[in-house]
């Protein structure tokens, strides 16, 4: 069974799928007929309006989301989720009915606060809706892919629609989007247990709980310097296309949507390749692969905005999609390793909030230097960030990787120190709380805390068999701050423990071996 078909086999997570998608689509035409609106509330500065409106859609990003990580924590995700989902409706059922542009300001606030809610606590979800890595890693891909297909398909259903209806259509589509989505979370069945705080901390450490999560964390503060580096790709395409295929290259309209095309087909196509290739390399090989790129197609954009043909900006759109897409679709999963189960909602939250911060820098860079100093002076400012923050990445994000030449078979005969040394790694494996221990760790680096809320041990015992387990060289333990991350030593130590648990599998379940 393919990574895909064994992800979309579960129906919670198809609803929980569909919800994003329907969501998604729903933004997609909100921004479409709030371009409209603000041309008829202020035709001579429709422009400026939207502007705003997208700032205020950035701050309430940036802003929102720890609040409100603070003020739901401990609330149950399904019930966040669908409350964000009718407070989006209410908001889009309004609009129709604006006549000044303060009221645009403040219901896209309220819009985006809502969004700013509903993302973060989503993020949180997926990992114990698909618990194995490969379903969750394929969850991110399909997530990536959302954003991308929302960005080419909502300008296209807005446009079939404005053929039959005027823009408040777009307005009532938008909450029958969101209506759409509350109802497919509800029939998930997921995320109905409230979700566990450690202990009750006053309002303003679970504010900054996320905040310092990532403070402490060296492989977390590396996810925010490759977050900034994709922000410069973003930004140069979104603010500056318009800018290369109209002014530049005398192109039309439908100029400015191939080239978003291409830019999203690069982003799409990577996303659909990742979960075959984070089988072989490690996130942080694949997230700085992707920055250092980024970087590269960055100082490529240079040169080509200084004199561009439409072949050579193409080929650069397409790898900056590419590049930015490695670097984001593998955030999840480096944030849910490094996070226990308490830590998960606010550590999504804090990343939603400092990406957007990211972006917030990169797109007035893009606009504001791109029109004092030229497109291309503006690009080569975003490829020197780019390049800086991929290298406090690689200096931050140390954590060991495997060697690109270890060998994966080893014929000779074992000599009486390796087979001692063997019966010894076998002897851990014959204790089933340590198999469960090793099993956990399958999935990606454990905190202790996550450890022992995932086995009926106590703490002390836990500790006790991970020492164990130390001592015999089967896991490696990392520190992060004061938290100490507990890995599988290799590929070995991996495959051993999968393999020994699907045989007992095929035993207990009386299927039949394979050859």
């Amino acid at each position: 069974m393919s990574t895909a078909s064994s992800a979309l086999r579960s129906a919670p997570y198809r609803r929980l799928l569909g919800a994003q998608v329907v969501a998604l689509l729903g933004t997609g035409l909100l921004t479409v007929a709030l371009s409209l609106l603000a041309y008829d509330i202020a035709p001579g500065s429709a422009g400026a309006v939207v502007a705003t409106a997208l700032m205020v859609k950035m701050v309430a990003y940036v802003g929102v989301a720890p609040a409100m990580a603070a003020i739901v924590a401990g609330l149950a995700p399904r019930v966040v989720l669908v409350g964000s989902d009718v407070v989006r409706v209410l908001v889009a059922a309004t609009l129709p009915w604006v006549d000044q542009v303060w009221q645009v300001y403040v219901l896209i606030f309220v819009l985006q606060a809502a969004s700013a809610t509903f993302t973060p606590t989503y993020q949180a979800l997926l990992p114990t809706v698909l618990p194995r890595k490969d379903d969750y890693t394929r969850a991110l891909s399909f997530s990536r892919l959302a954003y991308d297909l929302e960005a080419v398909l909502s300008p296209l259903v807005a446009a079939i629609a404005l053929l039959v209806v005027s823009y408040h259509g777009l307005f009532v589509g938008t909450a029958i989007g969101f209506v759409g989505s509350a109802l497919l979370v509800l029939g998930s069945r997921q995320g109905g247990g409230a979700v566990p705080v450690e202990g009750s901390e006053p309002f303003r450490r679970r504010l900054t709980a996320g905040v310092r999560l990532f403070a402490g964390r060296p492989r977390l503060r590396a996810v925010v310097a490759l977050d900034l580096a994709a922000a410069g790709a973003t930004a140069t395409v979104l603010v500056n296309t318009v800018v290369v295929t109209r002014g530049t290259l005398g192109g039309g309209a439908d100029s400015v949507a191939v080239a978003f095309g291409v830019f999203g087909a690069g982003s799409m196509v990577v996303a659909l390749a990742l979960p075959r290739v984070l089988r072989r390399r490690s996130e942080r090989q694949v997230m700085l692969g992707g920055a250092i790129a980024v970087t590269a197609a960055l100082g490529a954009a240079v040169l080509v905005t200084s004199s561009p043909t439409w072949p050579t900006l193409l080929v650069v759109w397409f790898v900056l999609g590419a590049a930015g897409s490695a670097v984001l679709t593998p955030t999840g999963q480096v944030i849910t390793s490094a996070a226990s189960d308490a830590e998960r909602p606010a550590a999504f939250a804090a990343h939603f909030s400092l990406s957007h911060a990211c972006y917030l820098f990169a797109y007035p860079v893009a606009g504001w230097v791109g029109r004092a100093a030229g497109v291309p002076a503006a690009t080569a400012a975003l490829a020197v960030v780019a390049a800086l923050a991929a290298t406090v990445a690689a200096m931050t994000w140390s954590s060991p990787e495997p060697s690109e030449d270890a060998s994966l078979d080893h014929p000779a005969r074992p000599d009486a120190t390796r087979l001692a040394h063997g019966s010894e790694i076998f002897a851990m494996l014959g204790e089933p709380t340590r198999l469960e221990l090793l099993w956990l760790m399958t999935e990606g680096p454990q905190t202790v805390t996550a450890l022992v809320e995932a086995v009926d041990a106590s703490r002390t015992s836990v500790s006790q068999h991970l020492a164990k387990l130390r001592r015999a060289g089967v896991v490696d333990v990392l520190r992060e701050g004061r938290t100490a991350l507990y890995s599988l030593r290799g590929g070995h130590v991996e495959r051993l423990v999968r393999e020994g648990l699907n045989h007992a599998d095929h035993v207990v379940s009386g299927e039949r071996p394979h050859a």
